[in-house]
């Protein structure tokens, strides 16, 4: 198993509970939900990947079970992991999936290749 589905169904559940504009994609091992043509949070392994403002990244840091997102050995601010740890409850998990919706609606979109 790639990404952890149970956590892939939850995840999509509450995403479509507000947005109907919602595709996903198999990326970097894992699941990627883009909303509104931005990625905006994934499942890879057994965690989730949160796009979120990075004018609050530090302060998230803070929270159960959120690292730093290094996928690539290079700390990227404005995505951080989530593990399983602070996902357990249907609360927490409501979280994470608000801050990165709140997030991309104010977002750049990446470009589109040619």
């Amino acid at each position: 198993m790639a990404y952890d589905e149970k956590l892939a169904d939850r995840t999509r559940e509450l995403i479509a509970i507000t947005h109907s504009n919602v595709e996903e994609k198999k990326m970097f091992g894992g699941l990627c939900f883009m909303v509104n043509d931005k990625m905006c949070i994934g499942v890879e392994k057994d965690r989730l990947m949160v796009r979120l403002d990075p004018a609050v990244y530090d302060e998230v840091l803070e929270k159960e079970g959120c690292i730093a997102m290094d996928f690539t050995g290079k700390i990227m601010k404005g995505y951080v992991f989530v593990n399983k740890h602070g996902l357990s409850t249907k609360k927490q998990l409501e979280y994470w999936v608000k801050l990165a919706l709140a997030y991309n609606k104010i977002a750049k979109s990446s470009k589109k290749k040619k």
